[in-house]
């Protein structure tokens, strides 16, 4: 079968990679569309270590092949979503909710792919970027088979990571303000969740002017190229700060911007080593900076929510579809989410 492997040089589409059978508490997914993500990206540039070889993708959807013993919530022909969080169900984390927490959904990558009798890893306990793969029961949740393809793999990371961000981390309250840094598919997705909230300033910033249009459709109700224009939107500050970009010095700024009692909240994905600086004495007023998994999302209940908040109009997702490449095409499509060509690039398999 076809999918995209980064073999630690570079990423191509093969056509003989193997995927096995679903074991106890596993499904087969047949991988309908899958959104590229910058994480893909920083698996090759080597940004997050990952072993390799490794098949890419994260951002997935598809129908339900197969299912393994013990497995009921879905069956074969389901239509699903699927998480990057392969959480076991049972630890504390888990028990208390958090499954972005648990210990076995973090740092522990299988092998469930082939390619010429050697084992190939599976990124993000996902792999999507084939046409079908083996993920753990709890993350295939079940979706209304009336969303477009395209259009529900990007629930399964730009909304949970964007819009948890807003609901289950920085818990944004009805009026508060928001400042949001960079609008990429993270970034949209945090605008959207802002206003889903209720927030009465929403403040987009981007230092390309041609990407204002598409954050004020999605929640921005100000946009400005450059951090320093904030201030004459807030000049005392913002209630919250989303930094969407993944560069040290933009935690400063996000810092630097907020008011009494406001929080940053960090979702770009900085290189491990990477460190950045700021004041402490900024933060006496009872400010707060907030490290944020995946949306601090509990899937199985948000995505539901989700799609159901897209099926009446409200949480906007075709939007957010830039462009749909066949999966041959995958390295015009890495080229085009490099240099930031729209919101969010989606492989899709015949």
């Amino acid at each position: 079968m076809r999918g995209v492997v980064f073999d630690g040089e570079r990423a191509r589409v093969v056509d003989d990679l193997v995927v096995r059978d679903p074991g106890p508490g596993e499904v087969l997914v047949g991988i309908t569309a899958a959104g590229l993500c910058h994480s893909d990206l920083s698996v090759i540039d080597g940004t997050i270590p990952f072993p390799v070889p490794v098949v890419l993708g994260h951002e997935g959807t598809g129908i339900v092949e197969a299912v393994g013993a013990g497995v009921t919530h879905v069956a074969p022909g389901d239509h699903v979503a699927l998480s990057t969080l392969a959480n076991c169900g049972a630890c504390p984390d888990c028990d208390r909710g958090r499954p972005t927490m648990c210990r076995w959904a973090i740092g522990r990558p299988g092998t469930p792919f082939a390619r010429g009798g050697r084992p190939v890893h599976q990124f993000a306990s996902n792999s999507a970027f084939a046409e079908r793969t083996v993920v753990k029961a709890v993350q295939a949740v079940r979706i209304p088979a009336d969303v477009p393809p395209a259009s529900a793999a990007l629930i399964g990371c730009a909304v949970l990571t964007g819009v948890g961000a807003v609901l289950n981390r920085a818990r944004v309250g009805r009026g508060e303000s928001v400042v949001v840094i960079g609008t990429g598919g993270i970034g949209l997705n945090v605008l959207q969740g802002a206003r889903l909230a209720g927030a009465s300033v929403v403040v987009a910033v981007d230092v390309r002017a041609e990407k204002e249009a598409m954050a004020k459709r999605f929640g921005a109700t100000e946009f400005v190229t450059s951090v320093d224009a904030v201030r004459e939107v807030l000049p005392g500050g913002a209630d919250h700060v989303f930094e969407c970009v993944g560069h040290v010095g933009l935690v400063r700024e996000a810092i630097d911007l907020l008011d009494r009692h406001g929080q940053a909240v960090l979702l770009g994905m900085t290189a491990p080593g990477a460190e950045a600086a700021f004041a402490p004495a900024a933060m006496f007023l009872d400010k707060s900076v907030l490290g944020c998994r995946y949306g601090s999302s509990r899937p199985q209940a948000d995505i539901p929510l989700y799609a159901e908040l897209y099926r009446s109009g409200d949480l906007l997702l075709d939007e957010l579809v830039t462009e749909t490449y066949p999966v041959e095409d995958f390295a015009r499509a890495a080229d085009d989410a490099h240099h930031g060509r729209g919101a969010r690039g989606v492989l899709v398999f015949d």
